[in-house]
């Protein structure tokens, strides 16, 4: 077997900005959209662009994302030759080597890759809300005869230090690379992408193995290093829709976007179809006595109550007289009556209580931030009970957003 691209995406992430939503799900399983978990962005990016191979390196809380991720069929990726493959950390007789870093997480996978005879390795990450044509950005890589190939984005200098930066010349070939700088000299932002000729790719990755100081990191030590030797690097400038969603407040703005037509990425190209392993439900009901207004709302879902600048998830119901406004309702929750949520994230299978209260309203000064409220899965909100804003609830506890 053959192929001339492979992808490995990165989803063993813990994402612990994301709080009681990572608890017991990896990142990339985060819902997102009404239908989606964030991985599909990036599997159906894949297979829009060709790529009909791709390794998922998992290895916080996998269980949920394996389920969900299954033997690729909702992204058309159960291949004979070639197809999904999950790849958890090596399992030896006498111990687990659990990823050390994200450089490392693909060394320990390099029979893997060699497997395919690849000649180019797209590395991926399954964190961001994105449409990307990888096909694209390989033809740009050949074009160049680079080495390797950072996909690029601006960002505000402001958050800049956030990320791994760069500076390149007038035909973008990078001069100079580090990763999230106290004092950035650009706001060109590596987006977590490169392609490498895999030849090249396995020798800095075997060299950085036998580095006992290094942190196995792309970032940190396979892009300065080949940077240091006069590898050939180049920046991938990409000017599309692209957020990271590793905060609650990011993730809140992602979806809040959704409701936005310009911003709107699942309507932005109908054509780059986004997939995902969405369950068969009934259609929704909305009952006469409902108001909806600028909502993305599922199927399954029975709306009786009051819905403002939402997006309301698969089997969800609001009973009468419940309010709902700029809030992310996961599957399965129910509102009970006269309860009021704004601006909140309810997590799957909650329970609000009659006439409860979840979150508060956004400040009158459009330069404070919005203090959002996140209820995990499964907790019981009581009758009358009141929770309020930059609160995050779990069923034993509960903590401030930092």
């Amino acid at each position: 077997m053959q192929k001339e691209c492979i992808a490995m995406l990165l989803a063993g992430g813990e994402g612990s900005r994301l709080g009681v939503l990572t608890k017991n799900r990896a990142k990339p399983a985060v819902y997102f959209g009404g239908k989606y978990r964030i991985i599909d962005f990036t599997l159906s990016n894949c297979v829009n662009s060709r790529i009909d191979t791709v390794g998922v390196l998992t290895q916080y809380q996998p269980h949920e994302l394996n389920d969900y991720i299954g033997n690729g069929q909702s992204w058309d990726l159960d291949r004979a030759n070639g197809g999904i493959h999950i790849l958890p950390p090596y399992q030896r007789r006498e111990a687990s080597d659990w990823y050390t870093g994200t450089a490392n997480a693909i060394a320990q996978n390099i029979p893997f890759i060699d497997r395919y005879k690849a000649e180019y390795v797209l590395i991926l990450s399954g964190d961001h809300i994105y449409k990307m044509n990888y096909y694209r950005m390989l033809e740009y890589h050949k074009e160049k005869g680079a080495d390797c190939t950072i996909a690029v984005i601006e960002v505000d200098i402001k958050e800049a230090s956030r990320f791994g930066i760069m500076n390149t010349k007038e035909d973008n070939q990078i001069y100079e690379f580090e990763e999230k700088p106290k004092e950035p000299k650009s706001n060109k932002a590596s987006m977590g992408i490169y392609i490498f000729c895999w030849d090249k790719l396995k020798h800095y990755l075997e060299l950085d193995e036998k580095c006992d100081n290094s942190a196995n990191d792309f970032g940190k030590n396979i892009i300065p290093a080949m940077l240091a030797a006069g590898e050939k690097m180049y920046a991938y400038p990409f000017y599309g829709y692209w957020k990271d969603v590793g905060t609650v407040e990011s993730l809140w703005e992602a979806q809040m976007d959704l409701l936005n037509q310009k911003e709107n990425i699942l309507t932005s190209d109908m054509h780059w179809t986004i997939y995902a392993n969405s369950p068969v439900r009934l259609p929704h009901y909305i009952s006469s006595k409902a108001k909806v207004d600028n909502c993305i709302i599922t199927e399954g879902c029975s709306i009786s109550g009051n819905i403002s600048s939402s997006v309301i998830f698969q089997g969800v119901t609001v009973e009468e007289g419940a309010s709902v406004s700029n809030s992310i309702i996961l599957p399965g929750a129910y509102i009970k009556k006269q309860a009021k949520i704004q601006n909140a994230i309810v997590d799957e299978n909650t329970v609000i209580g009659e006439m409860s209260c979840i979150g508060e309203a956004a400040p009158e000064n459009t330069e404070k931030s919005i203090p959002l409220t996140v209820i995990g899965r499964n907790v019981h909100i009581q009758d009358s009970e009141a929770v309020e804003g930059n609160m995050m609830v779990d069923v034993d506890h509960r903590e401030v957003i930092s």
